[in-house]
């Protein structure tokens, strides 16, 4: 196929439904920063207002800054994509990073260009705004919402909606800390219980028909200090969602810690007062505003059924004609959709970094493979594409495979999740960014991602005991941290076990202390010991669950059985055996703590 005729059988990318930019606010931002370096501006302020718009601080500096970009319930568009790749070119370092959160972000960015990649963003309707401090974060909702075979409905016009109501609203721009929403597909998809407000969607039968609704979760996070979040009631009906949404902020708003910022989350709130007590708080108020609110204050859903319109093939290749490697990707990366002939396709990427090529090359991908032509990111730092069919599975494998982005195990074990840790934050202990792809590569070196024993199994791994990386939820969790022989430090992680956040969520059980140079051989010993002592029905995140609940009657019986087999493993050489062991993943310096004010709080 010529070139000419190439581009006139691509179709036109789609524009997003939704404007979420204001133009104007890249001029706000820049006139601010010049009353900043004039000394106008004084350092607390300013650092409220940068997080409002959504600039985070860099590791040690003021002069540069972390952009985080919102894409509400995950969607991104093609256009939207090559614009990133601009940006990140222009104005970062060529690079940019799909966080845990259904963001997108540019590191390394000079604060007086931050203005600049607001005004690319507006341009295709994105934002930044209230993507950071104490305000409703990213709106959340899975990228298999929709496609779910074991979905009641398609929740991701309701995380939409949500989030149109909720961004730039004054009800949410001072609370006391950060607050966030989750909509999911199933019990499955989603981390409903590990966040202030979770929502499942279901059904049920009223007066003869079917009435939509939720199962909502109130008062979970992870953090230095976890909770599991409480469901409100039975079944929360659709037209009650905003009056709930509206109920629980007021009372955040209200009743949350001000003045304690390591206590300031919803969470404690819920904790320290008791769920009843909140519970009911919740229902009352929600009378409250169901009853004063004024007629124009609702949700406006829209519910304009997805165009599938599948593109005009532009490949001679033969469907028959599988390049090597495809039916290892297809089983780690792919995921079959209730519509049949139709799969949802996770890129895998190493702890959520792709190059500004790749990112550009990804959107005309997306145009020519996905039937609904958009991105949906997820929890897991990826991003997936949807609705494609069946006969393209093999040509979009070769396409990836020419830009990189063909890694197998995107849904397994294999593609740990690794905060950013010391390559950028203020609080990081530990390279958690790194170490996640050291693994990666270690696992797929292996072919771990076959092993169907892994597969729905995870590794998580943050820089500090802050949760960013979502180590309390993994079956195989780490935190990093310091420590030392004699004078000498050395990085090093708490590993947690048996973590998980589907319909049994529950926390990580700390276990022992892992040097940051050991973590890949406690866990390759970790899987050795499983084979060992599983049953025939057995996986890996069922046996762990066993053995930290003490019930497994194997040769390991309980926590304790398995830490006194790895503890030689941990065992420090000195510093002469082994220079390597004190010196972090990516640097080749000795080891050191050192941190900067951290941002979370500000």
């Amino acid at each position: 196929m010529t070139n000419s005729k190439l581009e006139q059988s691509r179709p036109k990318s789609r524009k997003g439904k939704i404007n979420w930019a204001r133009s104007q606010e890249a001029d706000y931002f820049a006139n601010t920063v010049k009353l900043y370096r004039q000394g106008k501006y004084d350092e607390d302020s300013f650092r409220r207002f940068r997080l409002q718009h959504g600039a985070y601080g860099t590791r040690l500096t003021s002069d540069y800054a972390m952009v985080r970009i919102k894409l509400p319930a995950g969607e991104v568009y093609p256009h939207q994509l090559e614009k990133l790749s601009e940006l990140s070119e222009q104005f970062s370092i060529g690079s940019a990073h799909f966080s845990t959160r259904e963001n997108i972000q540019l590191h390394w960015v000079i604060l007086e260009d931050v203005s600049e990649i607001f005004r690319g963003l507006a341009e295709v309707g994105l934002t930044t705004r209230e993507a950071c401090g104490n305000s409703i974060r990213n709106v959340m909702c899975s990228p298999l919402s929709g496609v779910c075979p074991d979905e009641e409905f398609d929740s991701t016009p309701y995380a939409l909606a949500t989030a149109r109501f909720f961004l730039r609203n004054p009800l949410a721009q001072n609370l006391p800390r950060k607050f966030k929403f989750n909509f999911t597909c199933c019990e499955k998809h989603g981390m409903v219980r590990m966040v202030d407000v979770g929502l499942i969607p279901q059904t049920r039968n009223q007066d003869g028909s079917t009435q939509k609704g939720f199962k909502i979760f109130l008062g979970g996070g992870l953090g230095n200090r976890s909770f599991v979040g409480h469901q409100l009631e039975e079944f929360t009906p659709e037209e009650d969602l905003l009056y709930t949404s509206m109920a629980v902020v007021r009372i955040f708003d209200r009743l949350g810690d001000r003045k304690n910022l390591a206590r300031n989350r919803m969470r404690y709130l819920v904790n320290d007062m008791g769920w009843e007590k909140f519970q009911n708080l919740v229902l009352k108020e929600r009378a409250i505003v169901r009853a004063t609110q004024s007629v124009v204050t609702r949700l406006n859903v829209d519910h304009t059924p997805i165009e599938i319109k599948r593109p005009i093939r532009i490949t001679n290749e033969s469907v028959n004609s599988a390049p090597e490697g495809f039916a290892r990707w297809l089983k780690g990366n792919s995921f079959k959709q209730k519509q049949s002939g139709y799969n949802s396709v996770f890129v895998t990427l190493e702890a959520g970094d792709i190059t500004s090529n790749q990112l550009k090359v990804l959107s005309q991908i997306i145009q020519d493979f996905s039937y609904e032509g958009l991105g949906r990111c997820g929890f897991n730092q990826n991003i997936s594409l949807r609705y494609v069919h069946d006969d393209d599975l093999s040509p979009l494998y070769s396409r990836l495979l020419e830009a990189g982005l063909a890694k197998s195990g995107a849904l397994t074990m294999s593609a740990p999740i690794g905060c950013s840790g010391t390559t950028s934050c203020n609080l990081a202990l530990t390279n958690s960014h790194r170490l996640s792809k050291e693994i990666q590569r270690k696992f797929l070196e292996l072919k771990l991602d076959e092993d169907d024993d892994l597969h729905n199994s995870s590794i998580k791994i943050s820089g500090c005991p802050n949760s960013c990386g979502q180590h309390g939820i993994a079956t195989i969790g780490f935190f990093g941290g310091g420590a030392r022989v004699d004078k000498d430090m050395y990085p090093n992680y708490m590993m947690q076990l048996g973590g998980r956040s589907d319909g049994d969520t529950m926390l990580g059980i700390s276990s022992l202390r892992v040097p940051a140079k050991r973590v890949i051989p406690v866990i390759l010993k970790i899987i050795e010991l499983f084979k060992q002592n599983k049953k025939q029905s057995d996986d890996l995140k069922s046996w762990i669950h066993r053995v930290v609940s003490g019930i497994d009657d194997s040769e390991i019986k309980s926590i304790e059985d398995l830490k006194k087999i790895l503890l030689p493993l941990t065992t420090p050489p000195s510093k002469t055996e082994d220079p390597d062991f004190y010196s972090d993943y990516g640097s080749d310096t000795s080891y050191h703590t050192k941190t900067g004010k951290g941002e979370c709080a500000a």
